[in-house]
């Protein structure tokens, strides 16, 4: 099952998309950049909030990382590691998606 069209993420673009996990409804933070995309849970490793500050509109730095909006914390784009903040050191939890005829798609 699509997660999205691969055309509507456009690069360097942040997206929110729900998906079946494990059995449960997570919410999923998409991040394309060029003909890769990567997938994380929308949850801050700090104190288990939702990343974004209102459904599927996310922070971002002067610095491209993507931002907490509860407390604050940075998120490397590359590989999900907090560089700054409260969970310094921690990582956003990966989800495996591949582009698959023009979707992606959990992998």
């Amino acid at each position: 099952m699509p997660l999205i069209a691969f055309d509507a993420l456009k690069d360097g673009e942040l997206a929110e998309v729900e998906a079946m996990i494990d059995g449960d409804a997570e919410s999923l933070v998409l991040y394309r950049e060029g003909d890769r995309v990567r997938a994380w849970l929308n949850v801050c490793p700090h104190a288990g909030r939702r990343l974004d500050w209102a459904p599927g509109k996310f922070l971002r730095s002067k610095e491209g990382l993507l931002v907490c909006a509860a407390h604050g914390a940075s998120f490397e784009l590359a590989n999900g590691d907090c560089v700054a903040g409260p969970c310094r050191g921690d990582a956003l939890r990966a989800v495996e998606v591949v582009v698959v005829d023009g979707e992606v798609r959990l992998a």
